[in-house]
């Protein structure tokens, strides 16, 4: 039997430069929470120790501080009682292990099957006219396409319902991410 999923935080995912940090800002400014994405906060902070875990490093030390975020930004939003929104979940380490050729250790599927998001997760597709690569996202568009792929995968095998928020104008997706929040 799985775990009770905590009907209050929603996932937002897909691959790099596809708009999910721009549409949680907005969502942000509508007075959500919202827990910011681990990989990003985690390169910046390892590059400025001179650590070793990146996407272009130790590949399985990212994952574990990842996974170790995660289950952090989880456990205090669940405490919160607030509708949450997550920038990449759990399921996330999942396509990532794959992405990066790696097999998907058990204790990150047990972390899975414990740690349950609401039941819909906001997934956002490739889009080529925004992406655009910077000090912390090195991956090319085809690697940003097979990553979404990648998390369609993980989240749909995981038992998550994805709705897919189509190319639109940042107020059309809040709007329409508003809209399926409410209706929950």
């Amino acid at each position: 039997m799985r775990p009770r999923p905590a009907r209050n935080l929603f996932v937002i995912t897909g691959g790099p430069g596809a708009g999910k940090t721009t549409l949680l800002t907005a969502m942000k400014n509508e007075g959500l929470a919202v827990a910011p994405e681990a990989g990003r906060a985690i390169i910046r902070t390892q590059r400025a120790i001179g650590g070793h875990a990146g996407h272009d490093r130790d590949q399985a030390l990212y994952t574990e501080l990842m996974l170790a975020w995660e289950i952090r930004s989880f456990e205090e939003a669940q405490e919160n009682g607030r509708i949450c929104l997550f920038d990449r979940g759990i399921p996330d380490l999942v396509g990532y292990c794959r992405l990066t050729g790696r097999t998907v250790p058990p204790h990150i599927r047990k972390a899975v099957e414990l740690f349950r998001y609401n039941e819909t997760v906001f997934i956002l597709p490739p889009w080529p006219d925004i992406y655009i690569q910077d000090a912390e996202r090195s991956q090319s568009l085809e690697e940003a396409e097979r990553t979404y792929e990648a998390m369609r995968k993980a989240y749909a095998e995981s038992g998550y319902r994805l709705v897919h928020l189509p190319r639109a104008s940042v107020k059309e997706r809040r709007d329409l991410l508003l809209a399926a929040i409410r209706a929950q």
